[in-house]
């Protein structure tokens, strides 16, 4: 079997920005069921070095189809709008349109960009990648450090999240 680089990527991402999309939906049913203010788990934090939530799930949807966007431009940067506030259902509408602009892309159109190359540019350094070693060994494991830190801050806050939630739609056989 031949793995393209849209099966790679943008189905992994897609698994993870899902399962993220139902994370949230299973802690805002948790701030209703416990008349919590949701507003809490935005500004919520594992510990006060780390950002909060809302950091979390804006590096989601920059890490996800964001990643795809920096591959299409050939660069590639931090999450911008570091003082932008979301509410919850921001937040919620950031994972959405992440989803379905990660639904979007084609095969033949994500397959096209193998080899391109892009450039992740920081004021002081700059690091080269392929298309395919920027999404593999940067994007995607920053997109899972992401969801599984949103993911930690809302179990912390007491949503009832296991596993199951965290692992999304599993591409079975069929």
């Amino acid at each position: 079997m031949t793995l393209s680089l849209y099966d790679v990527s943008v189905t992994s991402f897609l698994q993870v920005v899902g399962a993220v999309e139902g994370v949230l939906e299973r802690g805002l049913a948790h701030c209703h069921e416990t008349d919590v203010d949701p507003q809490t788990m935005v500004d919520a934090r594992l510990i006060e070095t780390m950002a909060p939530l809302s950091f979390q799930i804006r590096s989601v949807e920059h890490h996800s189809y964001g990643a795809i966007e920096a591959v299409r431009s050939g660069l590639a940067g931090p999450p911008q709008g570091g003082d932008v506030v979301h509410d919850f259902a921001g937040l919620q509408k950031l994972v959405t349109d992440a989803k379905a602009a990660l639904q979007a892309a084609t095969p033949d159109e994500i397959n096209a960009l193998e080899g391109k190359s892009v450039t992740f540019a920081l004021p002081n350094f700059k690091l080269p990648f392929t298309a395919e070693g920027f999404l593999m060994s940067f994007a995607l494991p920053n997109l899972h450090f992401h969801a599984t830190t949103a993911y930690d801050i809302l179990r912390m806050k007491g949503a009832h999240l296991g596993k199951r939630d965290y692992l999304g739609a599993l591409r079975l056989a069929t």
